[in-house]
């Protein structure tokens, strides 16, 4: 499992800008794993909350893709829709842009 720990704006992937982990940041909830319109922190992103498996559809291009959820649970991109074939595990309160063409779905894990 490749684990994703950096971002692209403060040290160790945090947000720039963020006062703390834990909370409501860039409109995506505390809890939960956001896929931006973009490579940015710009508009309201889609959230997904429930362990498990999220498919997702036409996602494509380079989005940002953030871990807003407590210490041990992670988000995962997964090329196939059912879930499988993940090859990008983001930490929590981290965040990367990722091309998603190749992506179907999001997995979220934890304890």
């Amino acid at each position: 499992m490749q684990v994703v720990r950096a971002g692209h704006g403060g040290p160790g992937g945090v947000p720039a800008g963020a006062a703390a982990a834990g909370g409501t940041y860039a409109n995506c909830s505390y809890g939960a794993a956001c896929i931006y319109g973009g490579a940015n922190w710009n508009g309201w992103p889609k959230e997904y909350f429930s362990r498990g498996n999220h498919p997702f559809y036409n996602q494509y291009g380079v989005k940002r893709v953030f871990n807003n959820q407590s210490p041990g649970w992670y988000a995962q991109l997964c090329r196939n829709a059912n879930g499988t074939n993940c090859d990008i595990t983001i930490a929590p309160w981290t965040y990367v842009d990722v091309d998603l063409t190749p992506y179907n779905s999001l997995r979220i894990v934890g304890p």
